[in-house]
């Protein structure tokens, strides 16, 4: 078994976006523009409704997938098709934008925390101008493994236990697990070999072998980008932890982004803001 190591560690970086949500850009800063397949990463944590009672108003996206999972809060979804839901604690939504959606997501509540993420996650080009659609599981469709100190929830992928998520994207292949350690407690999982991973760090510490042979301690908003390798060992600090570690497929295509879509080539992405100015997403 070859183990994977954390071969950069990236900070998170606060800025604002919608209508003004304050969070926390993990992927998609300087640091780390994209992760070959995921595109973005953001963390929004708060209890303060100013930070984020604006939400996201309508915006489209077309060429990619965004995912959407929450820990705490609710958060309600609309789009110019008709759909409509709430994303409730615990909940996914992982949505092909593909040919062009547009949609909001905003608060479903005045005041309390509300704690998710937002991952986009891109589309190989044959398949960026598919229909748009969705996955939805609430928090009782997502299967927790237990393991002794430990509990995985698999919203995507199959675990070494051989615990399944519900959401499938064989375009991707996406593993997206969320990890609570107890302290001092060990976790091991197999990767594929040559698909990107991370892990970002929720709470807590976890610790892991850098690239140099020592051991580097993650902390709370804290990312490592881990080197190639078909398994990964993390160990908790003193207190509970708690993680997600996510891999995927990488696609090996040129990207061209702009602001919310994500194409193969600039001609795309200006194709893009034609359809949608003329109305046709």
């Amino acid at each position: 078994m070859n183990t994977r190591k954390a071969q950069q560690v990236i900070t998170g970086q606060a800025t604002t976006d919608g209508a003004g949500v304050d969070l926390v850009r993990v992927i998609g800063q300087p640091a780390l523009m994209d992760l070959d397949p995921f595109l973005l990463l953001d963390a929004f944590r708060s209890d303060d409704p100013d930070d984020y009672i604006a939400g996201f108003p309508p915006h489209p996206h077309r060429g990619f997938e965004t995912v959407t999972y929450l820990l705490n809060g609710r958060m309600r979804h609309q789009d110019n098709d008709g759909n409509e839901g709430v994303i409730e604690p615990g909940g996914i939504q992982w949505m092909t934008a593909g040919s062009g959606i547009v949609h909001s997501e905003m608060p479903e509540q005045q005041d309390g925390l509300l704690e998710g993420f937002q991952l986009w996650i891109n589309l190989p080009g044959a398949h960026k101008m598919d229909r748009p659609a969705y996955q939805e599981y609430d928090a009782t469709s997502i299967p927790t493994e237990s393991r002794e100190g430990t509990a995985v929830k698999v919203i995507s992928g199959k675990t070494s236990q051989g615990t399944a998520g519900p959401v499938n994207q064989p375009l991707t292949d996406p593993v997206y697990l969320d990890v609570t350690l107890q302290a001092d407690t060990e976790f091991t999982e197999n990767l594929v070999a040559d698909h990107n991973a991370f892990i970002y760090v929720i709470n807590g510490e976890v610790a892991l072998e850098d690239v140099e042979g020592g051991q580097l301690t993650l902390a709370r908003d804290q990312l490592a980008v881990l080197g190639k390798g078909d398994t990964v060992t993390l160990r908790g600090g003193d207190q509970e932890s708690r993680f997600l570690l996510v891999a995927g497929k990488p696609l090996n295509e040129p990207v061209a982004r702009g602001g919310p879509f994500v194409m193969n080539t600039e001609a795309e992405v200006r194709q893009a803001f034609i359809d949608y100015q003329s109305g046709n997403f």
